[in-house]
């Protein structure tokens, strides 16, 4: 099945759908117009049942095939923006200042909005879809929240499957790989406390900046001196905060950052690690260092069944030369990850094209890419729920 006609006819709908998210955007969890907006076009679908109010303001529709019941397979979008101010100069940009969707979320939204308004008119399959349309992916963990509400208990999904856009990759194209696709995301606070002063008697001091500045390089051979190299993993230091005068040592200085890494037990030895080495240059240095380990969303891991029967769906809509088997991991976190720690699915990558980065103002969504999103969603639910079974 190539390209559905349907879905290229869609395209011009959906891609209003698309530009009015995107002068709209709202963050986090706090994306109550835009769940307003989901839930209505659901319901205007005719979608048999639609769920607001899930992991705050996350939204779930059920669309019931016509070939009697079977399992429920869920299709996951997010909703939520980025606190930047837009740069795109675009007839559609961003009308809040200071808010935009610098990460394609209205994108992903329109998209399977597009696809649901499409299973709903022809119910070719056997079992239910669930569409859910998550909030605060960008740091709030929605996925988290709809996962611990028990959304897929709730309304009996088997297995879940998400996508996103990615700049860089043509329009038309995909990428999946089996395992770890997405890094866990970490998070670190250290505070050095030494002993203040004045600056001209540093003989009289304890100087965490000193020792702050040596922690930095000692924390930089967690990763060059203790990982093998072919382990991914990324420690970055990105606060450093310390003093408020020229001539004052301060008491105390504060380093934060992120370590990322694709396994579990790299994941259990770089906290254990930064702790060590933390508490071991602040103790030889004569202070004393508190460390804050936050571990924020997990590994984002491809089950295999799962990504081969994502693949094949993709092949079958772009063509076998146009997905990517074995596309490398993104270092990047996603909260999806915590869909697919409760159920077995797969995360796929839609291509873009050229675009600026994701999370820079001057990106914008590729409205080229929806028809491509569309097909491939429907394709994955019949597929999934043959109506033959």
């Amino acid at each position: 099945m190539p390209l559905l006609n349907r879905a290229i006819e869609m395209q011009e709908e959906v891609s209003r759908w698309r530009r009015h998210l995107h002068e709209n955007p709202e963050l986090m969890f706090d994306v109550h117009e835009t769940a307003k907006f989901v839930a209505d076009k659901l319901r205007s679908f005719g979608v048999d049942e639609v769920a607001t109010g899930i992991g705050r303001t996350g939204v779930v529709g059920i669309i019931r095939g016509r070939h009697g019941e079977g399992q429920t397979v869920g299709l996951r979008s997010d909703m939520d923006a980025l606190p930047l101010h837009e740069i795109t100069g675009k007839p559609y940009a961003s009308k809040t200042p200071g808010k935009m969707h610098a990460c394609g979320h209205d994108g992903h939204t329109a998209m399977l909005l597009g696809a649901a308004q499409y299973l709903a008119e022809t119910r070719n399959f056997k079992g239910s879809v669930a569409v859910i349309f998550q909030p605060a992916e960008e740091g709030g963990g929605g996925g988290r929240e709809m996962v611990k509400e028990g959304m897929m208990e709730r309304f009996s999904i088997s297995e879940v499957y998400g996508m996103h856009n990615t700049p860089g990759l043509p329009v038309g194209q995909f990428a999946i790989r089996k395992g770890p696709i997405m890094a866990a995301t970490d998070e670190f606070n250290i505070t050095i406390e030494g002993r203040g002063g004045h600056a001209a008697q540093p003989h009289r001091t304890i100087d965490p900046v000193v020792i702050g500045a040596q922690l930095v390089n000692a924390l930089q051979t967690i990763v060059s001196r203790g990982t093998d190299p072919l382990d991914s993993v990324v420690l970055s230091v990105t606060k450093f905060h310390a003093g408020d005068a020229h001539n004052i040592i301060p008491q105390k200085a504060e380093l934060a950052g992120t370590v990322r890494t694709l396994r579990s037990e790299m994941r259990d030895f770089a906290e254990k690690r930064l702790r060590e080495v933390a508490e071991g240059v602040a103790t030889a240095l004569g202070a004393v260092a508190g460390i804050d380990y936050d571990r924020n969303y997990p590994v984002t891991f491809n089950h295999d069944q799962e990504t081969e029967f994502a693949a094949r769906t993709a092949q079958s809509v772009a063509g076998s030369n146009a997905v990517n088997l074995e596309v490398a991991p993104m270092m990047a976190g996603e909260d999806f990850s915590y869909m697919l720690e409760a159920r077995p699915g797969a995360f796929m990558f839609i291509g873009n094209g050229e675009s600026a980065s994701l999370h820079n103002p001057a990106y914008d969504f590729n409205d080229d890419a929806i028809p491509h999103g569309i097909s491939y969603w429907v394709q994955l639910a019949e597929s999934a729920l043959p109506a033959a079974s």
